[in-house]
């Protein structure tokens, strides 16, 4: 195993309260350009609907703006919550991405809807969709690909693009398919990491070589918000935890501001539900939190790691990311001047 391995950066294009939708894509765009100088190997966008503090809904539309505001950063979807769409549209909207940005173009397909019961019925869609989701991957990968000659649909832009897909998943249904098919798997170990260990070990032993991929590739999550000092990443990350305890009561807003106390805010159970959701998170100095980030990566071992820092501050947030090379725990490409 390499000592150091790719680092990549999941963005939720998180709006913070008292700003607009606007304010949170120029930080956005803000963020991307500080990953592709800094040297992280992707930068993802993930699709979620009706939630007033994410501005990452019309996922390939801000993937195409991010794309002009960088040079050489790969960007994609992690993910493109695959029920809510067709895949013909898929593939013409990615297939648009890659005439438009080349061979920089990831993407990552989740199974679930990436919002509540009442917002996928307005997106006219079932639940029952998302058990169609292993044909319509393989729908997916054949209209990407280079045998559409001779079909009466063919996807334009998109056929013959030949585009990387990656399965997301937090169960063993996901690290399944992904194995079946040959493709990459994402484990979605920053929110939901209760199956890591299973899911991980179930694709790489089921893995079946394929024309996209000899050997597993894993892409593990983590939440990583790094600061000088310990007290002030935990007090900027008090605004990631507000959020998952707002989810659990079914509170709209936008990101919340940070607070020094959440006792003040959560009760015990919500403590401990949002510690079992976050505990694959890496928060602090770069001191506190490089061992444990080198243990977390020795223990799994993942082919690259993608992080999130779905925090209030802008400032924290670009700072974190100005730290990561101080962990010398990844592999960073050359240093790209802002497009």
């Amino acid at each position: 195993m390499n000592t150091t391995i790719p680092l990549s950066f999941l963005d939720l294009a998180p709006v913070p309260t008292g700003s607009t939708i606007a304010d949170g894509i120029a930080q956005t765009v803000e963020i991307a350009k500080k990953s592709e100088q800094v040297g992280l190997n992707r930068y993802w966008m993930a699709e979620h609907h009706n939630m007033a503090g994410i501005a990452s809904a019309a996922t390939s539309v801000l993937l195409s703006h991010i794309g002009s505001q960088t040079k050489s950063i790969r960007i994609g979807s992690g993910g493109i919550m695959l029920p809510n769409h067709a895949p013909l549209v898929v593939a013409e909207q990615f297939g648009t991405l890659k005439a438009l940005y080349g061979d920089r173009i990831d993407l990552g397909l989740g199974r679930a809807p990436g919002t509540d019961g009442a917002t996928f019925q307005a997106l006219r869609r079932q639940m029952s969709d998302a058990e169609r989701f292993p044909n319509d991957v393989q729908e997916l990968l054949y209209l990407l690909g280079n045998d559409t000659d001779d079909s009466p649909v063919q996807a334009f832009p998109g056929a013959k693009s030949n585009i990387p897909l990656w399965i997301l998943g937090s169960s063993l249904f996901g690290a399944t398919l992904a194995a079946h098919l040959g493709l990459p798997y994402v484990f979605a170990s920053h929110f939901a990491p209760q199956m890591l260990e299973h899911a991980i070990t179930a694709y790489r032993e089921q893995f079946q070589p394929s024309a996209y991929l000899s050997k597993p590739y894993v892409m593990l999550a983590a939440n990583l918000l790094l600061a000088d000092d310990d007290a002030t990443a935990n007090y900027h990350f008090s605004s990631a935890q507000q959020s998952f305890v707002r989810l659990r009561r079914n509170e709209r807003g936008q990101m919340p501001k940070p607070v020094h106390d959440m006792d003040s805010i959560w009760s015990a159970s919500e403590k401990a539900m949002v510690d079992s959701a976050l505990s694959v998170s890496f928060v602090g100095s770069v001191a506190t939190v490089q061992p444990k980030l080198a243990d977390f990566i020795a223990k799994y071992q993942p082919d690259e790691l993608i992080v999130t820092a779905n925090i209030y501050d802008q400032a924290a947030r670009l700072h974190s990311l100005e730290l990561i090379p101080m962990l010398n725990l990844f592999t960073l490409h050359s240093p790209v001047a802002a497009a």
